[in-house]
């Protein structure tokens, strides 16, 4: 049991679960300590703090991952207890026994139950012990790249290589043509170096179309042990979660009850205390199977919070002051269905990549049966240091159709410009058959559902904002604006980015946009706290509008857009030399330039490595041909629209 209780808390973290934490303890008469980078100086989990410290520096090893500028900020602001959140240092038993040593009370399990699950070779050795099945695969190989490659052949193809120390889909790849296995090794070890400090690797078989499902536990300094129920997380893009939902479709009352058995003989094995996660995969026979422990909160731990009517965050709490756990498993009890989107910075449709810029608008709107756990507000910016969750968007209802319908309701509603996001996403992977059925596995995504792909962008869409750009302002028409003029525009949504000239043309009563042999008639009714009327062939609709000069942003039901007014800029290069060129698509650090100017490549090569938001990406060659100049080499900073090089195209001549 704890020595001592305490009375302020400092949240060694940021973003929403920051904010999700301060807003239980400040509830239970705690007073609570934030953290803050450079670039996070006015972020929301500051202004909710009741003390603040700066850190130096905004890259995660200098702020939120420096272990002593934390002891430094908790002694500071004479915190006697500090709370990890998840990511970080929050599965970091060195975190762990330097707050223990500072004489603070680190509200987590003990640090050797931390290090026994920390790492995936060791966890799976300890739960093959404790008679809970794991996935076939080789675990403690040498780790030289020839070794992990007979590691792999020895378990059979397809396989994933995932890093020892990881989580959160960091530094694990999976490989289904051996072709693709050296690469796949070498870029999982680097990405997990870089998120982990370790770049140990495993090899296990995989388990395609399979179910990700997590049990809850808790355990109390008494020897209580008990598990909260299940959460699917299956709906994931690169092995990271998008939507999480409680209870399973696929988990019936008996299989819920073997599963918890497990889960907590996992957590009696390591003498666990406080809030965990027992992560299976669910195979297509209904047979599952050891994946990893989450010594930590989950991103999804409000799903069981709906349905149980718990506050986890205050039974982490309790917990951590040495008090019995509140219920014993008989009384646990189930109420309805949650559901939970993450709200990423991201554009899916271009391979999720992470996004940066300034928020000029956000806004979520709580109702009934729905909750915002956000991070974020208007007005901020968007930087390329951490993780690009924007805001977790969770509903419930009685069942799971009504969960589902209120949680699209909310991202239907939702209001965001400045910054691409993978909300229209989310409505359509909210609206797929496969996810309506119940019937996602973990590789959905990955085969390319049809359902999930971005719709085509129609004049419907987008011709509003031509409107606003060309002045007809929030009223039918503007007098004296010409009756026919002529716009250049960029328009982008869902991935897909188009360039186009229209004629808009006014009449008695409408405005009239064409585009080649498209067109539509608009009446613009009214503009106001950003929601543009439109009526269109008899039919009125509402549509957000944030406008920063030449640009428009429009949300809709079905996406986000983005149009840019191109008329008065400067001529576009080349259309041959921009067939070569090769963009930064976000701010980030070089991790690897394997090519050299001069070098002739093939479409698809890789010409560079970065990193951002803990992800690496790789860019590749468009086109055939030479690689130009490169000014860029490991460790290098990039911004987003930086050029990399021109690929120059090869010119096939006949003999």
């Amino acid at each position: 049991m704890p020595a001592k209780s305490f009375q302020t808390i400092l949240i060694a973290n940021r973003g929403e679960i920051a904010c999700r934490i301060m807003r239980t303890a400040r509830s239970l008469g705690y007073r609570t300590v934030a953290v803050f980078s450079p670039a996070d100086a006015e972020a929301p989990h500051v202004l909710a703090s009741d003390c603040a410290v700066a850190l130096l520096g905004n890259a995660p090893a200098q702020s939120y991952l420096d272990i002593e500028q934390l002891l430094a900020a908790a002694r500071k602001a004479g915190a006697d207890a500090v709370h990890p959140g998840y990511g970080f240092l929050a599965e970091n038993q060195q975190f762990a026994r330097a707050c223990i040593d500072a004489g603070l009370v680190f509200i987590g399990p003990d640090p050797d139950a931390i290090a026994k699950m920390g790492n995936k070779r060791q966890a799976k050795d300890l739960m093959e012990a404790a008679g809970v099945p794991v996935i076939p695969g080789v675990r403690g190989s040498a780790q030289d790249p020839e070794a992990l490659l007979a590691a792999a052949r020895e378990v059979g193809l397809p396989v994933m290589v995932k890093a020892a120390a990881g989580g959160g889909g960091k530094g694990m790849r999976r490989v289904a043509v051996e072709s693709e296995l050296a690469d796949a090794i070498r870029s999982a070890a680097s990405e997990a170096a870089s998120s982990f400090g370790d770049a140990e690797l495993i090899i296990e078989r995989a388990l395609d179309r399979s179910r990700h499902v997590e049990i809850q536990v808790f355990a109390d300094h008494h020897g209580n042990a008990i598990h909260l129920g299940e959460r699917d997380c299956s709906l994931q893009r690169r092995h990271q979660k998008i939507i999480e939902e409680c209870p399973s479709p696929a988990v019936d009352d008996d299989l819920r009850a073997r599963m918890g058995e497990a889960a907590v003989a996992a957590a009696r094995a390591i003498g666990y205390v406080g809030a965990g996660t027992v992560e299976f995969l669910l195979d297509e026979a209904g047979d599952f199977h050891f994946l990893e422990m989450n010594t930590r909160l989950q991103v999804e731990h409000p799903v069981t919070e709906l349905v149980t009517g718990l506050d986890l965050v205050a039974w982490q709490l309790q917990i951590a002051a040495g008090q019995v756990l509140p219920i014993s498993q008989d009384q646990v009890s189930f109420s309805g269905h949650a559901m939970e989107a993450r709200l990423y910075a991201e554009a899916p449709d271009q391979g999720f990549v992470p996004q940066t810029g300034h928020l000029h608008a956000f806004s979520l709107n709580e109702g009934e049966g729905v909750r915002v756990d956000s991070g974020v507000r208007a007005g901020q910016w968007v930087s390329p240091f951490y993780d690009p969750m924007l805001a977790k968007v969770i509903a419930h209802g009685p069942d799971r159709e009504t969960a589902r319908r209120r949680l699209k309701r909310c991202l239907v509603e939702a209001r965001i410009a400045g910054v691409a996001t993978n909300r229209a996403y989310l409505l359509r992977a909210l609206d797929s058959r496969v996810f309506i059925d119940g019937e996602v596995t973990t590789d959905t995504i990955d085969s390319g559902a049809s359902e999930l792909a971005a719709p085509e962008l129609g004049i419907r869409r987008w011709a509003p904002a031509a409107l606003l750009l060309a002045g007809a302002g929030g009223a039918n028409a503007t007098l004296g604006s010409p009756r026919s003029m002529q716009r250049k525009l960029a328009v982008e949504a869902g991935g897909e980015a188009v360039v186009l000239s229209c004629r808009i043309t006014r009449t008695q009563d409408a405005w009239t946009v064409t585009v080649g042999e498209d067109e539509i008639s608009l009446r613009l009714l009214s503009l106001a706290h950003g929601i543009l009327q439109v009526e269109s062939d008899g039919v009125l609709s509402s549509v957000g509008v944030d406008r920063q000069g030449t640009v428009v942003w429009l949300a809709d039901a079905v996406g986000d857009i983005r149009v840019e007014d191109l008329s008065l800029a400067a001529p576009e290069a080349d259309e041959a030399a921009e067939a070569g060129l090769l963009r930064i698509p976000m701010d980030g650090t070089v991790v690897e330039v394997p090519v050299e100017p001069g070098q002739e490549v093939s479409k698809g090569d890789a010409i560079l490595v970065m990193e951002a938001m803990k992800m690496e990406t790789t860019l590749r060659a468009a086109v055939d041909g030479v690689v130009g100049e490169l000014g860029l080499k490991r460790g290098d900073s990039v911004r987003k629209g930086q050029t990399v090089t021109v690929i120059e195209a090869r010119e096939d001549h006949a003999d």
